[in-house]
Formats: structure tokens, sequence, C-alpha cells
């Protein structure tokens, strides 16, 4: 049997993925969790052979377990198709990355290829991820556009990071220019709908 773990915040798409996976003759949902912060625990007592994460959740993001949980068999399962995020999961070192609107079977392909060791990534988004290429923010640039998207002022970035409000206007001048924004609210958006964020 193939032990897994689910992790997602919608209840019930959690629940449904739990459901439908049971189903199968060799896979077991060993634990459902509804928030990031809790995976590492759920995974330390019911020790799954793969952990299904989305990457939107309270607590933490499924990126930010999938670089805790590094070395395990993790698949981000997710509605969010955007090439910067296969990306980041990627070099956070993800065994699977596929979408939610992928057919049942594709997922239970998934998780079966990931048990044998293999990689599997959604093949459109694997074009994707190749036509838009990587981020070109720096690690800077993309935590003062991500504080930066819920309307902060300069002023409350800077305190936030610590840094000067100078040093926090050449970093969103910087990343407008990357982006080919015309402001940092456009700046915002088209790094979010590439996943750069």
């Amino acid at each position: 049997m193939i032990r897994v773990l689910v992790a997602d915040d919608q209840e019930l798409v959690r629940g449904g993925l739990a459901a439908l996976l049971s189903l199968e003759d060799d896979i077991e949902v060993v634990a459902e969790v509804g928030r990031g912060d809790q995976v590492e625990a759920a995974v330390a007592e019911h020790r799954p052979d793969v952990i299904l994460l989305d990457i939107e959740m309270p607590g933490m993001s499924g990126l930010a377990v999938a670089e805790r949980l590094r070395g395990r068999r993790v698949v981000i399962v997710t509605t969010f198709g955007r090439p910067g995020y296969l990306g980041r999961a990627l070099a956070a070192g993800v065994a699977g990355f596929v979408v939610k609107d992928a057919p049942v079977a594709e997922l239970t392909a998934a998780v079966r290829r990931v048990m044998a060791g293999e990689t599997v990534i959604d093949p459109k988004l694997a074009v994707s991820a190749l036509t838009v290429g990587p981020s070109p923010l720096t690690q800077r640039e993309a935590e003062v556009l991500r504080t930066a998207s819920g309307g902060a002022t300069v002023a409350d970035i800077a305190r936030h990071l610590f840094l000067t409000e100078g040093t926090v206007r050449n970093y969103l001048s910087s990343a407008i220019g990357k982006t080919g924004a015309r402001n940092r609210a456009e700046a915002v958006r088209v790094a979010e709908s590439r996943g750069w964020l």
C-alpha cells in the first residue's frame, strides 16, 4: 500500500481527493490536514510515503512546506498552474506537480510514479514554464513586491523589511523594470500571474 497524506485548506477538495484516492486498491490516505503548518507534525505521526500539498494554505505555503520536507516524496496539487510556481517547486525538491483540473487517473498515476522514484510534471505547465522562463526578480525584489501587494506604502515596506525607504524605492524600480510594468501594482500583478511571488 502507498500511504498518502493530503494537505489542502479547502475541506471539500481535501475530502474529495482523499475519497477518490481511497478507491484505489493500492493507495491508503493516512492523514488529511487543512493548514501548511500542520503538515510536518502529521508527517512525523503518520509516516506517509507520498505527501500531496496545495500551494496556498494558511499557516505556511505548500512551497515552504516542500522546502522543509526536502528528500520526501512531495507532489504539489494546485489550482494555480503558474510557471513560476513550478520552478520554485522543483527548486524545493518536489517529486511532482499536477493541477487540480487533471483527471483522477492522472493524479493516481502520479502518486504511483512518484512512489517508484520518478518525477511527474504536468506537461502543459512544463511547456509554459519553458516559454515564460525563470523569474528575473532577485529574492529581495520579490520580497519587496510581496510586501507591497497589500497596498503598503514605501515607509510601511521599509519598516516591515528593515530597509531604508530609498532602498525600497530602488528594489521597486528594479522590479517594475524587470516585469515590464508601468507601476508597482502592475508589477505585483505580473509577478503573481507568473508565479514569481
